[in-house]
């Protein structure tokens, strides 16, 4: 994780702390202060490490309104009996809570996804932020066309086939640029402290009108502005 945070914010710029899957800290981005929280090694987020994101933002909250920055490397929420019971779901919505708490506090708010970006496990946690940026390699997806299928009971086939003409069903970073949810993907040559000063300098909740523009959602922002003219 060194060769990665030193790539995004340049050596000596960091003091991100690694425990177990979960990641916190600060960094410089350009001459402003950063708190970084986040996950690693595709992590499964249980409950355990649910409390630690969430109590990680509420910490940033109580430092003042200083940039949060999300990595995001998660499979997803954990599968386990055990999370269930407990209410999984309920601690997801804590995150979800923190997050727009933060937001309101005046921290922008950018999740940069680094490997895997799945199911609840990102919508509760990096999808959240007002930007969106995919690292080179990354995977984003809520649920696998092959899961889908055994929940709709629509043959695979034919998910496949509507994949093919719609990003809605299908997963892929791509499918979640064109539909406005990703806004930006980085490649190798790409100067990665440049892209992500930048993103934090326009920070803009334009998802429906730019999922427009891509092709991928073509409804959302016409019946968003219907309804703000009425």
């Amino acid at each position: 994780m060194k060769e990665l945070f030193d790539r995004l914010f340049g050596k000596d710029r960091h003091d991100i702390a690694i425990e177990g899957l979960f990641l916190q800290g600060k960094a410089m981005v350009g001459k402003e202060s950063a708190t970084v929280i986040g996950t690693c090694e595709h992590a499964a987020i249980d409950a355990a490490l649910a409390l630690k994101i969430s109590g990680a933002i509420l910490n940033a909250v109580r430092e003042g309104p200083r940039p949060i920055l999300f990595i995001a490397d998660t499979q997803g929420q954990a599968l386990t009996r055990h999370d269930e019971l407990l209410g999984l779901n309920g601690y997801f919505a804590h995150i979800a809570r923190a997050v727009d708490l933060a937001r309101r506090s005046g921290h922008r708010l950018i999740t940069l996804i680094n490997g895997e970006a799945v199911s609840g496990g990102f919508l509760a946690f990096g999808m959240l932020a007002d930007k969106i940026c995919a690292l080179p390699g990354s995977e984003v997806r809520v649920m696998d066309l092959r899961a889908m299928s055994r929940v709709t009971k629509i043959e695979l086939a034919t998910l496949e086939q509507l994949a093919k003409e719609s990003p809605v069903f299908a997963p892929g970073v791509e499918n979640f640029w064109r539909m406005g949810a990703i806004h930006e993907i980085w490649s190798d040559k790409d100067s990665w402290p440049e892209r992500l000063g930048m993103a934090f300098a326009s920070l803009a909740d334009e998802r429906a009108s730019i999922g427009f523009e891509r092709g991928g959602r073509m409804l959302a922002s016409p019946i968003a502005q219907c309804v703000a003219n009425t």
